[in-house]
């Protein structure tokens, strides 16, 4: 116990100024994202024309940057333990799956059908109403493996969640969602659950693995982690920045032509996402998980798989549509949503730990 505690401590003092001001960073690169979008439209258009599979190619490449880093300083030994360990495992399934959708269907129907029925007519209300589902029903992206890494988590405990999700959507996507909206016919984009598991996982997977073991074999675990790593952690914050710039440049008008819609949207989104966090958090507490499972476990039952809920509302409800805006607003939220998260994870960690056990007053986590 008290190991664990000393790294995390040690990992917090080591912090560079990228990851000790990241918030500020993240402020100043949504401002220049939305600013760099309205003042050279253009370079939204051309950005917006590189895709595959309904998926961005600047935002993949961009992505891939963020996770490598992470995905190389993982110990691959500790992903065989995590994925013998069944009590994070059937927390974080039953969050994405039996509680997320079902909560997001009810914040969904609180905000856009109660409280802003005045202000809303009831299709643009209907709209926004199945984008927020489609979004809810899409559990975790790969970038819940850079929130994980922020908060001190388990990584290869969410990396096996990340793929177990990935899988899982395959399967569960469609009939949940389906079921949800209540209506038939949807059609789910095959191709950009592949394209998007291949480069924002396996890819960075393979090119970590085998990055590590190349290192460690070459010079030794205390060279690659005292030389070869500390770098890359730059990389993958720096390519996070570069990602809201990319991200905003190509949909942060959305912002500035319909601020009061994005503000409702984002109520709702952030509502649920806080409250399947919360009791994630507080299920992971009593059915025993260490800090580093369950800060993962509730993060990535906070997250949401927005590149797949884009691409279903625009194949259903069309480019235009409260739906396709609604899952938008969950792009632009994502980041700023689960860096509060992270933040509340190292803020609560205390929790997790016995002061009498680390010889430590609780004053001082």
């Amino acid at each position: 116990m008290s190991n664990r505690y000393d790294q995390a401590a040690e990992k917090e003092r080591r912090l560079g100024i990228w990851e000790k001001y990241l918030s500020l960073w993240v402020v100043l690169c949504i401002g220049a994202g939305i600013g760099l979008g309205e003042v050279f439209p253009q370079i939204s258009n051309v950005l917006g024309d590189l895709t595959i599979a309904n998926v961005s190619i600047p935002v993949a490449v961009c992505l891939f940057l963020m996770i490598y880093p992470i995905m190389v300083q993982i110990d691959f030994s500790q992903v065989v333990k995590a994925a013998r360990t069944p009590k994070p495992i059937m927390a974080t399934l039953v969050a994405n799956w039996v509680v997320k959708p079902f909560t997001m269907a009810f914040f969904a129907w609180l905000f856009m059908g109660v409280v802003f029925k005045g202000v809303l007519s009831p299709d643009i209300a209907q709209s926004y109403r199945a984008g927020m589902i489609l979004l809810g029903v899409a559990p975790c992206t790969a970038m819940v493996l850079v929130w994980s890494y922020l908060a001190g988590g388990n990584m290869g405990h969410t990396l096996v969640m990340t793929a177990i999700n990935s899988l899982s959507m395959v399967v569960l996507y469609a009939p949940l969602a389906q079921f949800l909206l209540g209506i038939s016919g949807i059609i789910i984009p095959w191709a950009t659950i592949a394209f998007s598991v291949a480069i924002y996982i396996c890819l960075p997977l393979l090119f970590g693995y085998f990055t590590r073991r190349w290192a460690v074999k070459q010079k030794g675990i205390e060279w690659f982690e005292a030389k070869f790593v500390p770098p890359l952690r730059t990389v993958s914050i720096v390519a996070l920045l570069i990602t809201l710039v990319v991200l905003f440049s190509l949909q942060g008008s959305v912002i500035t032509q319909l601020p009061a819609a994005v503000g409702m949207i984002a109520i709702g989104i952030f509502c649920n996402i806080l409250l399947v966090f919360v009791l994630t958090y507080i299920a992971s507490k009593f059915i025993h998980l260490s800090y580093e499972d369950a800060a993962p476990t509730a993060i990535i039952a906070g997250s949401n798989h927005f590149e797949v809920a884009v691409a279903v509302a625009t194949t259903v409800f069309g480019l235009s549509s409260g739906a396709v805006l609604a899952t938008v607003v969950g792009v632009l939220t994502e980041v700023p949503f689960m860096l509060f998260l992270v933040w509340l994870c190292r803020k609560t960690r205390v929790l997790f730990y016995n002061p009498a056990l680390v010889g430590i007053k609780p004053d001082k986590y």
